[in-house]
């Protein structure tokens, strides 16, 4: 886990354990939020009326991370078995994709040798999910589409203390870790050990989420 020529809160590199966890083939959609939505009388996210991002098969945005965890909660009393978001070891250990010092999701070719990132072109929002291959774990967009609301709290020093086996950071900062690039940006696509972060009350329109069916993790540690 982290990049030894990445930013510093991706340092230092390190071994990490992860139970076995299933995950989301794709982000959640809008059409998967919308069930949620009409279930439990939660607010549909107001991009969901703008043509940028109202396609049934694009990720949903602008959900917060605690519209997120809501999503998780309700999906977990529905089907009964225990859905969250990744933490950020999981979600790295799924892009990796089996290869430990990978720097993308396809490998260490830089995203130019990729057509679809080769312009650098604007885009007016996201792709409809699984527009792309998918990796070898059958998972789509991992690192470009949107921003992905993680389980922990942010913190750049985090690694110099994180436990080997199944680290998950509860110690409560400013914000909520997120990862994967987004189409905002001019380079869309971010490397397998880049960190981001935001506010978890804050909702932009190139944040979305999947989520995880895991091992439940106590709020309270």
């Amino acid at each position: 886990m982290g990049c030894e020529t990445g930013r510093a809160d991706e340092n230092p590199v390190h071994r990490v354990y992860v139970d076995s966890f299933a995950m989301g083939s794709t982000t959640v959609t809008n059409q998967q939020y919308r069930l949620f939505a009409e279930a439990t009388s939660e607010v549909v996210p107001s991009s969901a009326s703008d043509r940028c991002f109202s396609d049934p098969f694009q990720p949903v945005v602008a959900v917060t991370w605690f519209n997120a965890m809501a999503y998780c909660g309700w999906l977990s009393r529905e089907t009964g078995f225990s859905f969250r978001l990744p933490t950020e070891a999981e979600w790295e250990w799924a892009v990796r994709d089996g290869r430990d010092r990978a720097l993308y999701a396809w490998g260490d070719d830089p995203p130019e040798t990729l057509e679809r990132y080769s312009t650098g072109s604007q885009q007016q929002g996201p792709h409809p999910v699984a527009l792309h291959p998918s990796n070898r774990l059958g998972l789509y967009d991992l690192g470009d589409n949107v921003h992905e609301w993680c389980f922990d709290w942010y913190d750049p020093d985090y690694y110099s203390r994180a436990p080997w086996n199944n680290p998950v950071n509860l110690d409560p900062t400013a914000r909520r870790a997120s990862r994967g690039g987004a189409w905002r940006h001019q380079v869309k696509v971010s490397r397998c050990a880049a960190r981001s972060s935001l506010s978890p009350e804050f909702a932009y329109t190139d944040y979305g989420f999947r989520v995880v069916r895991a091992r439940e993790i106590r709020m309270d540690k």
